[in-house]
């Protein structure tokens, strides 16, 4: 088989990170439980960096335990605060950014009362992401509209990314129509200047 089956988006956003090289220089906007900032840790090298963001301690604190045992705690700077205050902490041109929306993984409480991202920082964060990109840089957003904010979330970035000028960005979305309507969606925007 040339290519392995993609269930989800999350597995289509892995097929661009395998592209990242040694010495890159990345975002994890969403930390979680770790997965994604593991395999870019792994994709940089010991010359590359990833800077992982979570406003929700529980997540940095799990992860800080987790890094320690994967031994990539000198390639990864964990950073508890919201995503929309990346500019803040990076300074210098980003190869990747990634976004994987929702809430924490895991977390089993009803959703009225679980903490998930916001449209309206993601947008601040999304949109400095953009400008922290080198050229031909990738940002990768992972949509769950299978809730209300999730829903909210999906509109504005299809908003915001038909919106983007055309001469600087190149913007496609993926997603799977055969499954069910609220499947997740893979957004991928690449620098072209």
């Amino acid at each position: 088989m040339l290519f392995p089956p993609y269930q989800t988006a999350l597995q289509l956003s892995h097929v661009f990170i395998d592209g990242l090289w040694p010495g890159a220089q990345v975002v994890d906007a969403t930390l979680g439980n770790g997965n994604d900032t593991r395999i870019l840790a792994g994709k940089v090298g010991e010359t590359g960096h990833v800077w992982a963001f979570d406003i929700q301690e529980e997540a940095i604190a799990r992860c800080r335990t987790r890094i320690a045992s994967w031994d990539i705690g000198d390639r990864v700077t964990l950073i508890h605060d919201s995503h929309h205050h990346i500019r803040q902490y990076i300074h210098s041109p980003l190869d990747c950014v990634v976004f994987n929306l929702g809430w924490l993984p895991g977390d089993d409480r009803p959703p009225a009362e679980r903490t998930t991202t916001q449209w309206e920082t993601t947008r601040i964060a999304l949109s400095d992401s953009l400008t922290l990109l080198n050229s031909t840089g990738l940002l990768l957003v992972c949509i769950y509209p299978g809730h209300e904010e999730g829903a909210h979330e999906l509109q504005g970035l299809q908003e915001w990314s038909a919106a983007l000028d055309n001469r600087m960005y190149s913007a496609m979305w993926m997603h799977f129509p055969n499954h069910a309507a609220n499947a997740p969606h893979l957004l991928l925007v690449q620098r072209m200047v």
